[in-house]
């Protein structure tokens, strides 16, 4: 058998509609799939871009901790200091008492010597 340009082929309309629309299944398939691809392809191109202003932004991050961590250390002898400074409260209020009474006696010895 020989094919040529006046070679005649039967088909019913069946099978043309079944090729039809197996074509079309086709056609639309490889495109979501490629669709699918660009919005993969687009969330890591997105996801990578996110990371590197995470790593851009550490350097900032670490000064912060160090400038909180000074800060810390800076509060720390500031609470030593206000609590030796309640002790010293409590220290002169007492010398002040000693001294009061230091004075009561000077008075009555004074007092009693020159009566």
């Amino acid at each position: 058998m020989k094919i040529n340009n006046e070679t005649s082929v039967k088909t019913d309309i069946k099978t043309i509609g079944g090729v039809v629309i197996a074509v079309a299944i086709s056609v639309y398939s490889y495109f979501t799939v490629i669709e699918r691809i660009s919005n993969l392809e687009l969330q890591d191109k997105l996801q990578s871009a996110d990371l590197l202003k995470k790593a851009e932004q550490e350097p900032k991050n670490l000064e912060m901790v160090m400038l909180i961590e000074h800060l810390a250390g800076q509060i720390e002898s500031i609470e030593k200091e206000i609590e030796a400074s309640r002790y010293n409260k409590v220290n002169i209020d007492h010398l002040k008492e000693q001294m009061l009474a230091m004075q009561k006696v000077i008075d009555k010895l004074r007092n009693g010597n020159h009566q």
